[in-house]
C-alpha cells in the first residue's frame, strides 16, 4: 500500500496495514489521529514496536516548514514542502476566543487572477486529501491549548477545481475531527459546476465567492474564469446554492485603488448581492510583487462600505492580517523573502506532527 502521507489513509487502509493486530487497533489509531491529533510515535496506548512500524509506514506529508509569526503572535504562516518538492502555505489566525486556519487546496493555482500571488506563480498540482488535512492538524497542534474553531479553504489554489480531495477532507474534518459544517468555509473564484455540486452535498458548509467585480468586462480582466462562467451563470449557481443549503452566501471583494472602488462599482455589487441576500466582505488588497496596483486607502474602504450599507447590503471590512509576514496567498512559498521585523523558523527534515 502506497500513500502520500499520514492523513491520506482511510479505515480500509488501516485495516489492511493492521491485519495482524487486534481489530480495535484501527479505532484506536483513528482516534489518536483525529481527536488527540497525535502522530503514531506519540500514541503511548499503542505498543512501542507498532508505533515504530506505523511511523515508518505512514510518514508526514508536510516537511521543511518555514514559519513566520507576526510581532503580536496572532498570525502564523507556514510554507511546507511536499514529497515532490513543491511548496504550499497555511495561515493560522487568532481572533479573541476564536482561531481560524486558512489552508491550501492546490499547489499553485490555474485561475490566473491578476492581483493574487498564487495566480501569478501558476499551477503545480492538486493536493491530496491528506495533504489538505495535515495542514489543519498541524495548525491546531501549534495553536493548542486554544481550540481551533474555524477552517477556511482560502489558501493557495481553487478548492472547487479539486473537488474530490476537498470534499473528502471536509467529511473528515466534520465527522472525525468534530468541526461543525457551519465553521467550514469554501472559497471559489466562480467555478459554477463546483458550486452546483457543492449544493447537492449533505453538509451545509459556508460558501464564499471571490467576486471582485460585478460587471463582466472588469471581472473578465481581474478573474479570468469569468470568461467561462460569466456573472449571470454565477448568480444562478449561487441562488441554487442558497436555496438548497439555506446558508448565507458571502461575496469577497478585494478593494483595488481606482480599479474596483468607484461609486459605480458599489452600485453594481449591491445589485448583484441583494437578490442573493449575500453578505459582502471587503478586503483591502494585500500587495504582491507581480501586481502594481495598490489597495484602496482606509477612507475609500469606509466610503465604499457605507454605500453598500445604504443599499441594504450587510457589509464587513476584513482586518488586514499578516502583511508583514507575506500572508497573502502564495507570497511566502513563491518568494521566501526575509524581513527584519519577522520571526522566522526554518526546520529541515520530516515533521513530527508539530508545526512549531
Amino acid at each position: 500500500m502506497r500513500v502520500a502521507g499520514l492523513y491520506d489513509v482511510d479505515r480500509a487502509d488501516l485495516q489492511q496495514l493492521l491485519a495482524d493486530e487486534p481489530p480495535f487497533r484501527v479505532a484506536q489509531l483513528w482516534h489518536g489521529l483525529y481527536r488527540r491529533l497525535q502522530v503514531p510515535e506519540e500514541m503511548t496506548d499503542l505498543p512501542t514496536p507498532l508505533r515504530h512500524r506505523l511511523s515508518a509506514a505512514l510518514p508526514s506529508a508536510l516537511s521543511e516548514p518555514v514559519r513566520r509569526s507576526s510581532p503580536d503572535g496572532r498570525t502564523v504562516k507556514w510554507s511546507w514542502a511536499l514529497f515532490d518538492g513543491v511548496r504550499i502555505e497555511t495561515v493560522l489566525m487568532h481572533y479573541g476566543q476564536r482561531s481560524t486556519v486558512c489552508v491550501s487546496s492546490q499547489a499553485g493555482c490555474a485561475m490566473g487572477c491578476l492581483f493574487c500571488a498564487t495566480g501569478q506563480a501558476g499551477f503545480a498540482r492538486q493536493l491530496s486529501c491528506g495533504e489538505i488535512l495535515e495542514q489543519v492538524v498541524l495548525a491546531a497542534r501549534h495553536g493548542a491549548p486554544r481550540r481551533l474553531s474555524n477552517v477556511v479553504f482560502m489558501g493557495m489554489g481553487e478548492p472547487l477545481a479539486n473537488f474530490d480531495a476537498l470534499w473528502a477532507a471536509v467529511r473528515r474534518l466534520h465527522h472525525d475531527m468534530g468541526i461543525s459544517a457551519r465553521h467550514l468555509t469554501i472559497s471559489t473564484s466562480g467555478i459554477v459546476p463546483g458550486i452546483r455540486r457543492l449544493a447537492g452535498e449533505p453538509l451545509p458548509v459556508n460558501l464564499a465567492v471571490s467576486l471582485h467585480a460585478a460587471n463582466d468586462t472588469l471581472r473578465d480582466r481581474l478573474v479570468p474564469i469569468n470568461r467561462r462562467y460569466p456573472l449571470s451563470m454565477l448568480a444562478e449557481a449561487c441562488q441554487h446554492y442558497v436555496r438548497r443549503t439555506r446558508r448565507r452566501l458571502s461575496l469577497e471583494w478585494a478593494l483595488i485603488d481606482r480599479v474596483n472602488d468607484h461609486p459605480s462599482d458599489a452600485v453594481e455589487l449591491a445589485t448583484f448581492a441583494f437578490p442573493l441576500r449575500a453578505h459582502v466582505n471587503l478586503i483591502p488588497l494585500n500587495p504582491t510583487p507581480g501586481y502594481r496596483a495598490r489597495g484602496t486607502a482606509r477612507p475609500g474602504v469606509l466610503a465604499f462600505a457605507a454605500r453598500l450599507r445604504e443599499a441594504g447590503i450587510t457589509t464587513t471590512i476584513r482586518a488586514t492580517r499578516g502583511v508583514e509576514i507575506d500572508a497573502a496567498c502564495g507570497q511566502l512559498a513563491g518568494a521566501r523573502r526575509r524581513a527584519p521585523d519577522m520571526t522566522i523558523t526554518s526546520t529541515v527534515g520530516r515533521t513530527s506532527g508539530s508545526a512549531s
